[in-house]
């Protein structure tokens, strides 16, 4: 069984997204992630998310610290434009050619408490790091990306070429099994949503489950890899998105 199996990070949820929710998938895939509060409106009625829901919503989202207030509406706040990265991240993954070197993070500091573990252990997580043990985490280096500079404080970095065999310990390290059949229930549930509420939900369900693709050397995956599938779908749809965003912007 594979260690590092994010708790329903994937799973197919058809359930309609909360009005937070909407605003959030909203926001996260407009660059920037700012909307005029009477364009959100109009946008939101087309999900099912009446007016005074909407400004209940925003209310509480404001004083959360999940948007700032603009001159002219609401925008992201810091917090969430790393989300929003981390969302670029996920449908448009940046490789380069792996030599067969591994990226090996060891964590050394001790005396930390358990929210703080789980803090950095979710933080590795979302670098696409596996833990191969206690402490110990990996992954093939074939992501065209640096390390936050900050886990220096935590950890010790090493550049590793494992005795086992690529393909087995990628296995072992990540659900290569499972997460093609999540995905491709993915495609076969957005193909069959029709309503702008049920496809924005099913479009979320999507982004959850990239986030959790390793991203690895297509040697070290399964045939039939369903991950770029699944990307371009969600690009079409973000593209379809931004579009109806931009022509109410335009009208308005």
């Amino acid at each position: 069984m594979p260690m590092n199996v994010p708790a329903r990070s994937g799973a197919l949820d058809p359930r309609p997204l909360s009005a937070r929710s909407v605003v959030l998938s909203l926001l996260l895939g407009t660059h920037p992630p700012e909307l005029p509060g009477k364009e959100l409106g109009r946008l939101v009625e087309g999900f099912d998310v009446g007016g005074s829901t909407l400004r209940a919503a925003l209310s509480r989202m404001v004083a959360a610290g999940d948007l700032r207030r603009t001159d002219t509406g609401y925008r992201l706040s810091g917090r969430l434009l790393e989300r929003q990265r981390r969302q670029d991240d996920a449908v448009h993954p940046r490789t380069r050619a792996w030599d067969g070197d591994w990226e090996m993070v060891v964590i050394t500091a001790t005396g930390r408490g358990p929210a703080e573990r789980a803090d950095l252990r979710a933080r590795l997580a979302g670098l696409r790091l596996a833990e191969l043990r206690e402490g110990v985490w990996l992954r093939p280096a074939n992501l065209d990306r640096a390390l936050p500079g900050d886990l220096d404080q935590v950890s010790q970095r090493y550049t590793a070429r494992p005795d086992r065999p690529p393909r087995d310990l990628a296995a072992s390290l990540w659900p290569l099994d499972t997460w093609p059949a999540t995905a491709r229930a993915l495609l076969d549930h957005v193909a069959d949503a029709h309503r702008p509420a049920d496809r924005l939900a099913a479009f979320a369900a999507v982004v959850r489950h990239l986030l959790a693709d390793p991203v690895l050397p297509p040697g070290l995956l399964p045939a039939d890899w369903p991950g770029p599938e699944l990307r371009v779908a969600y690009t079409d749809y973000q593209r379809e998105l931004i579009g109806e965003v931009h022509a109410r912007l335009r009208g308005a």
